[in-house]
């Protein structure tokens, strides 16, 4: 039923950790309301959503332009783009 896509294990990874970060986020938007504003170094007032959003962003930029200018193997990006999550998430 599902042969139209080429599903494979990194990419139901993928999906299962977007959507786990995104159940985490609910849990903690119901433990704590209000989003957690804050303000960062770029600028804007962002919520925990926002900065998921923009780390989300940022990693398949990384890995595009990763696999556009050197091509495999991706474990390089997969670094980058986690040091980009966390400071996504602890600067942003």
């Amino acid at each position: 039923m599902l042969s139209w896509m080429a599903w494979t294990w990194p990419t139901a990874l993928v999906f299962i950790g977007i959507f786990s970060a995104i159940g985490i986020l609910i849990a903690l938007e119901i433990r704590h309301p209000g989003g957690d504003e804050r303000k960062g170094v770029l600028g804007l007032t962002t919520t925990r959503g926002d900065r998921l959003f923009i780390s989300l962003l940022g990693t398949s930029y990384i890995f595009l332009a990763w696999l556009g200018l050197v091509g495999f193997p991706l474990w390089t990006p997969l670094g980058l783009s986690i040091a980009w999550g966390v400071f996504c998430f602890w600067k942003v």
